[in-house]
């Protein structure tokens, strides 16, 4: 029954992925529509029934074929509501499933996707706890910073925590695999959001609520700094949104100063994330999109692989055998390397045919980035690497 426990895995990171996503896009969905209300919305007409009501400001839409009417209360409504809707369990569940999916994905198997002997050479448990530290640092750093008097600043906050969070990828770019580090950069950044979710925002509206039940005017400094957190969760869903995709391009966690691009990235999703609010609010302010699509357009350039080299012709026949030792073990129908039931993205390397046709693929992943062998669980040399480029760059021929 051994056999099996590759392919229950895929099935549980299938399902467990599929669930991440749903909560995720439910949890974005309304963190993007509440801060696109508070920023659209208008104040009533002095003296109106609304400003008497203690309605600080209102807005019409149509949608679905309804016309709806929200209104923001300054602090609470005179009464309670019999029925008072709350957005928790959209921010939990994302963060389970994604908790979950960092174990059955990372952690069941930490030697693979965790460690890079050539930055550090790790065991599994030490791997894991790197990670796991990580989250557990990355929640008290921000919480701290926020309580500080640095907090009432929201532009010196942002700059330090980009900072705190640059420095964080290059200390675990300096321990993990570069996908690792990206990913637990991402995981860090999720933790602040719920963490803000279950230990701020939530309590806050709960002593609001109590108050009002116990005949009490609430205090509005919950619903301040409610508020604040929820802005500051709404600057964060780019930079992890394209944390969550990371892996898929092996030419940013890969680079050297992999921390670096990542840094670069997370900026430029921060100001073109500003934009949008801004533009809630009436202001279009073309400079910051810019900004970002320039920072991305440098980054690009930055990022271009070097022109290959002339060298001398390699026989298909040493490029299959370096296939065959170094890549099959993976990419097989029938894949005998821990872990796999099925060939990673159904890129299989069995026959002279498909190698030619995946020799693309393999000139990047392989030669340019060295993101593949995985973990270089196969020991792949260098030398091999220029041989596998030398038959790419010659025109990948199967003769």
């Amino acid at each position: 029954m051994d056999y099996l426990i590759p392919y229950g895995l895929d099935w549980l990171n299938l399902l467990i992925r599929w669930l991440h996503i749903i909560t995720g896009i439910a949890w974005i969905g309304a963190s993007f529509y509440f801060v696109w209300l508070d920023n659209t919305i208008r104040p009533p007409q002095p003296g109106s029934d609304l400003e008497k009501k203690g309605v600080s400001g209102e807005l019409w839409a149509v949608h679905g074929g309804g016309f709806y009417n929200p209104q923001k209360y300054l602090v609470a409504p005179a009464e309670l509501p019999k029925e008072l809707h709350w957005f928790k369990w959209e921010a939990y569940s994302t963060w389970l499933t994604g908790f979950a999916l960092l174990f059955v994905v990372y952690y069941f198997n930490a030697q693979a996707m965790m460690v890079d002997r050539a930055i550090a050479d790790l065991t599994s448990l030490q791997s894991v706890g790197i990670g796991l530290g990580s989250l557990l640092v990355g929640w008290t750093v921000y919480d701290l910073l926020c309580r500080s008097p640095l907090g009432k600043h929201d532009l010196a906050m942002g700059v330090v925590m980009w900072c705190f969070l640059v420095a964080s990828a290059w200390v675990l770019t300096h321990f993990l695999s570069g996908r690792a580090a990206y990913i637990h950069i991402g995981a860090m950044i999720g933790t602040m959001m719920v963490g803000n979710v279950l230990m701020l925002i939530i309590p806050g509206q709960r002593k609001m609520v109590n108050a009002m039940l116990a005949g009490q005017k609430p205090d509005p400094i919950h619903g301040i700094k409610a508020k604040q957190r929820s802005v500051h969760n709404n600057y964060f869903t780019l930079p992890v949104l394209f944390i969550m995709i990371s892996n898929h391009f092996a030419m940013t966690y890969r680079h050297p100063q992999g921390w670096l691009v990542l840094g670069v990235i997370m900026a430029a999703g921060a100001v073109i994330r500003h934009f949008f609010n801004l533009r809630h609010k009436g202001r279009t302010e073309w400079k910051y999109p810019l900004a970002g699509a320039a920072l991305l357009a440098v980054l690009m350039v930055l990022l271009a692989p070097p022109k290959p080299a002339a060298a001398a012709a390699v026989p298909f026949a040493h490029v299959q055998q370096i296939v065959q030792q170094r890549c099959v073990a993976c990419h097989s129908q029938h894949p005998i390397q821990a872990g796999f039931s099925a060939p990673p993205l159904g890129f299989a390397l069995d026959t002279p045919d498909q190698i030619a046709q995946g020799a693309q693929k393999i000139n990047q992943q392989v030669v340019q980035l060295k993101a593949m062998p995985l973990a270089n669980l196969t020991n792949m040399t260098d030398a091999e690497r220029a041989a596998l480029g030398a038959w790419f760059a010659a025109g990948a021929k199967t003769e």
